[in-house]
C-alpha cells in the first residue's frame, strides 16, 4: 500500500520508500483518527509545512525541535515558529535574544520563521503533531522514525550542512551525523529552564554563517 502524502515534490521523491512502510501506514491511521476525534496541532494542512517551505536541495541549515506548540493558534508546522500576531513563546524569544547578542540583529516584531525557511533553514520537529494541551502526546507513534529518516537522508546525500541541535533530545537524535561532512552545533535548549546553562552565548548563528560563507554559500539573514 502506497500512501498519497501531500508534501513538497522533492521530499516526496526522496522519502518515497517510507510511504509504504508499516510504521508510516500505522502513523497515518493514528494521525487521521486523532484529527477526527480531538483537537490536534498544527492544522492538518501544515503538518509538512517545514518541507513544503524548504525543498531538499535548498536546505542549508537544519534546526531540530521536539514537539509542535500545543496551545491554540501557536503551531504552524515550523519548529519554534508562530504566525504573525501570536505572542512569542519563551523559547523563541530566547532564540532571538541570542541572535541579537551574537550578531547584533534586532529582535523582530513577530515570531514567523518562514523567512528563515525560504532561505534554506529546515525547521524540523522530531514529532510533527500533538494533541492540544498535551505535550509529547504523539511521541512514540512513528513520527520519530520518519524524522530520523529525514535527517539521515540529508546527512548522507548532502554536503556541508549546518545542524543546530539544542537540548539532549535533539543532540541524541543527531548523534549519527558525520562531523567530517557537516557542521554540527550543540548546546542546551533555549527553554527558560535551560537557556542560561549554555544556550545563551553559544554563538551558533554566527558560526553557521561563517561556515556557509567558507563554502561559498549565501549566509542566512537571521
Amino acid at each position: 500500500m502506497r500512501m498519497d502524502v501531500r508534501i513538497e515534490q522533492s521530499w516526496k521523491q526522496r522519502l518515497s520508500d517510507e510511504w509504504s512502510k508499516d510504521y508510516f501506514i500505522g502513523l497515518t491511521d493514528f494521525v487521521r483518527q486523532q484529527y477526527a476525534t480531538k483537537t490536534v496541532f498544527p492544522p492538518a494542512s501544515k503538518i509538512f509545512a517545514a518541507f513544503d517551505s524548504c525543498p531538499f536541495d535548498d536546505v542549508k541549515v537544519v534546526i531540530l525541535g521536539q514537539d509542535p506548540y500545543h496551545d491554540y493558534g501557536q503551531a504552524n508546522g515550523l519548529c519554534f515558529s508562530v504566525n504573525p500576531g501570536v505572542p512569542m513563546p519563551p523559547s523563541l524569544l530566547n532564540i532571538f535574544k541570542e541572535i541579537h547578542d551574537d550578531i547584533g540583529a534586532p529582535i523582530p516584531a513577530d515570531g514567523d520563521l518562514s523567512r528563515w525557511a525560504r532561505q534554506g533553514v529546515l525547521l524540523l520537529n522530531a514529532t510533527l503533531t500533538v494533541e492540544a494541551h498535551r505535550a509529547a502526546s504523539h511521541q512514540g507513534h512513528g513520527w520519530e522514525e520518519f524524522t530520523d529518516e529525514v535527517i539521515m537522508r540529508l546527512a548522507r546525500d548532502r554536503e556541508g550542512l549546518v545542524f543546530m541541535l539544542w537540548g539532549s533530545h535533539a543532540i541524541k537524535k543527531g548523534a549519527f551525523i558525520d562531523r567530517q561532512r557537516h557542521l554540527v552545533l550543540t548546546s542546551p535548549h533555549p527553554s527558560p529552564l535551560s537557556a542560561y546553562r549554555g544556550f545563551f552565548g553559544n554563538h551558533h548563528f554566527s558560526q553557521a554563517n561563517a561556515y556557509l560563507q567558507s563554502r561559498n554559500m549565501t549566509p542566512i539573514n537571521w
